[in-house]
This record gives C-alpha cells, sequence and structure tokens, in this order.
C-alpha cells in the first residue's frame, strides 16, 4: 500500500452496545481535482463495559476499543492516532430553539460571521442540567420577516434569525466516552451524534431533500433521524434495539442467550405470515437439550417486538406530521437490520418505502464497508472528510456546519479529567 501522511487518514470509531467499529479512510485526489475518500480497513471486536449506548465500565470499554484499534491498524499498516467518535444512548435529548442577531454591516448585506453569531445566539437555549450542547443544526433563517431560506450569506437585511435544532448529551457519558477514548491514546477529532453519521453515509442529497427518515438498529438502541429539504427535521434515540429480540427468543424458547442469537440469525424471520411449517433443532445451534420448536413460533416472538420497535418509530413521525408522508421512505441500516423480512414489515407497518442502507458513493477495498452494521462507522470518516471540505464549500451536514466541532474549551476540560 502506498505510504499516506496522517492528515491523509481519516478515522470513524463506533462504539456500540453489542461491538466496537473502526472504519480508515484515505483522501485521495480524483481526475476532477476533489478529493475523494477511500475506505482502506475496518474492523469490529466484541465490546464490553458498554450498554445502552453508555459506558458501564470505563476498563472493560477501553479494552474493546484497543483490541479494534489494533486489528485494524494490523490490517491497514497505519498507525491510528485520532479519531471521529459517534456517541449514541437515550440520553440523547434535542430541542428547538431560535437564534435572532441584528446584522452587522452598515449596508445591511449578510456574511458567514452573522449566520455564526445567529447559530451561537441559538445556543444559548436554556439546557437541562448536567447537558451539553453536542449539535446546532439550523434548519431555516429568516431575514426581516421573510422565512424558509436556506444560506442567508449574500442577502441584504437588518435582522437575521435562525430555526435551530439543538442536541444534547448528557455531559456525564460524554465525558465517560472520551474519557475511555483518550485513554486508548488516540485523539478525538469531533464527537458526532452516531445515526447523523449513519445518515451521511447511507441518504443520498436527493432523498434528503424530499423526505427521508433513516432507522439505525442497534443492539440496545434504535437510533432515527428524519429529514426534509436537506435538513434534520429530528433526531431521537429509542432504548429498544435487536438484543431485546434475542431475550424474547431466549425467554419463549426457555434456552440460552448464545443459543437464541442464533436461532435469530439463521432462521429469524420479521413476519410469521408466509412462514412455511419447519422445526428447528435446538442442538443443532449448541443447544444442550434436544429440542424441536417450529419455525413460526420463533417468527410470531420476532414479529411481536418487531412491530413494538415500528410502533415506536411511527409515534415518533407523528410527533412532526410524517407518519405515512416521507416520499423517499425510510431506510434502515445497523446491525439489527439484517433480520430477515425486516424491509417488507417495515413497508406495512410505517406504509412508506423502505430499504436497507448500505454506504453510498464510497470506493473501497475491503468488503466490510458493504456490511450495514458498518454505516455509522463509515458515516463518521465521510463526516471527517466533508468537515474538511467545509473550507471549500463542503458537502453534507458536516460540511456546511464545520462550526458544530466539539469545542476546544471542551476538549481542555475533557483531558484535564485524565490521570
Amino acid at each position: 500500500m502506498a505510504k499516506s501522511s496522517a492528515s491523509d487518514i481519516i478515522t470513524g470509531l463506533d462504539i456500540g452496545s453489542s461491538s466496537v467499529r473502526v472504519a480508515v479512510g484515505q483522501r485521495s485526489s480524483s481526475g476532477s481535482g476533489r478529493e475523494a475518500i477511500q475506505i482502506i480497513g475496518a474492523a469490529e471486536a466484541p465490546s464490553v463495559g458498554v450498554a445502552k449506548g453508555v459506558i458501564t465500565s470505563i476498563e472493560d470499554a477501553i479494552s474493546s476499543v484497543s483490541t479494534c484499534l489494533e486489528k485494524v491498524e494490523r490490517m491497514t499498516g497505519v498507525q491510528i492516532d485520532r479519531a471521529f467518535v459517534g456517541i449514541s444512548g437515550s440520553h440523547i435529548v434535542s430541542q428547538e430553539s431560535k437564534g435572532v442577531v441584528a446584522v452587522s454591516r452598515s449596508d445591511g448585506e449578510i456574511r458567514e460571521e452573522d449566520v455564526d453569531r445567529a447559530l451561537e445566539a441559538a445556543r444559548t437555549v436554556a439546557t437541562p442540567l448536567n447537558y451539553e450542547i453536542l449539535h446546532v443544526l439550523p434548519k431555516s433563517f429568516t431575514v426581516d420577516g421573510q422565512s424558509g431560506i436556506k444560506d442567508p450569506v449574500g442577502m441584504t437585511g437588518i435582522r437575521l434569525e435562525v430555526d435551530a435544532q439543538i442536541i444534547q448529551s448528557l455531559s456525564s457519558q460524554l465525558k465517560n466516552l472520551t474519557k475511555c477514548v483518550y485513554r486508548t491514546g488516540i485523539e478525538i477529532d469531533d464527537v458526532v451524534l452516531g445515526i447523523l453519521a449513519a445518515a451521511e453515509a447511507v441518504a443520498t442529497p436527493r432523498q434528503k431533500e424530499l423526505g427521508v427518515a433513516v432507522a439505525s438498529i442497534g443492539g440496545s438502541t434504535t437510533s432515527l433521524a428524519v429529514f426534509e429539504e436537506g435538513d434534520a427535521l429530528r433526531t431521537v434515540v429509542l432504548p429498544i434495539g435487536s438484543d431485546h429480540i434475542t431475550s424474547d427468543i431466549a425467554i419463549g424458547l426457555r434456552t440460552s442467550i448464545e443459543v437464541a442469537e442464533r436461532v435469530k440469525i439463521e432462521h429469524g424471520l420479521a413476519s410469521s405470515r408466509e412462514v412455511k411449517k419447519e422445526d428447528i433443532r435446538l442442538a443443532d445451534l449448541g443447544a444442550e437439550e434436544d429440542e424441536v420448536v417450529s419455525k413460526k413460533f420463533v417468527a410470531e416472538i420476532i414479529e411481536a417486538r418487531v412491530e413494538e420497535i415500528f410502533g415506536k418509530i411511527d409515534k415518533e413521525l407523528k410527533k412532526i406530521d410524517r407518519s405515512g408522508r416521507l416520499p423517499a421512505g425510510i431506510i434502515l441500516t445497523g446491525g439489527g437490520a439484517k433480520l430477515n423480512g425486516l424491509v417488507d414489515m417495515a413497508k406495512t407497518e410505517l406504509r412508506l418505502p423502505a430499504a436497507l442502507g448500505y454506504p453510498v458513493n464510497v470506493s473501497s477495498i475491503t468488503d466490510r464497508t458493504n456490511d450495514i452494521a458498518f454505516s455509522t462507522a463509515t458515516g463518521l470518516v465521510l463526516w471527517g472528510h466533508h468537515l474538511s471540505e467545509s473550507a471549500r464549500g463542503g458537502a453534507g451536514l458536516a460540511g456546511r456546519f464545520g462550526d458544530m466541532q466539539i469545542g476546544n474549551k471542551l476538549k481542555k476540560l475533557l483531558k484535564s479529567l485524565l490521570p
């Protein structure tokens, strides 16, 4: 492999409840003069010390992250010294905010600085106690009462307003996550909400313009982001995931979690409607007891939990009046979305077009990129790439709003916590 400078390497680190995943991207100049990104390596390791998206044991989590980083370093021959880190968990909250400023120039021309000041004004929203702001996502601007403006720079006016969505994380969880990453010896470029990163990878700008939902089904949580006219309308992390399906199977079949997981992966179906009469021998899947269960019974157990997950997603869509009303439908991604029949179930339950979310417009030399479980890790690499492009106009949420990086003050605060 051609030797690359450290500045050409972008790393995405996704610390999940079931697995830790790392994707490593390398910038390369394309024929058009634009820098392209190529995924040169990806690795995963079982996650220990993480539950429901939050760190429950720092030492165990450090060990899991270190194992994963070592794997990807051996694979790529590149030493990883910094990364974009994904954060998730049901402690993530979002709220609407408005920022209002007077345009600074005497001729009334709106500049980038005015937009930054409006966003800063939106940040002053009363945050809940012990919460830190992760992202300020502008939805639309208003200039002198004219609303619905996407980019006000260059326009003329006296008063500039921004409607924004503020995404916040519990301070203690953010500090635990960053402490865990710093203790493995790598720097943090940015902390990014995992579902926003996943959406960078699996949803096209056209889909985000039309109206699309991206749902990342993880082990303990399901993250949802809804986009319309290119902006994030709503983000939410639901405390339910594919591990709940496994637990249901274990209880229903009175077997171990390990056997239940194999039943789910090898024989699981999201819908029981078209299941043929077929039996599953649990002994063939590692169970001590030689029991036979019907495939239909297993499908019924899974179906009940899948209906609950989609019911919660639909409830969130109803809150923003988008239930059954997203032209580009829903994109399902994350490790939990591998369940057979899930897409058809989504179409029925949500009354929307549905598809599995594979990374789009990403070249790779590893098959792992086509694994939907890696969409967040790949998306974090793209987030970093778009941030680096933002000086040249950039693309995507990260490119448009590069000022949303975790602040230097916060970085210093987090480092001061280290022993």
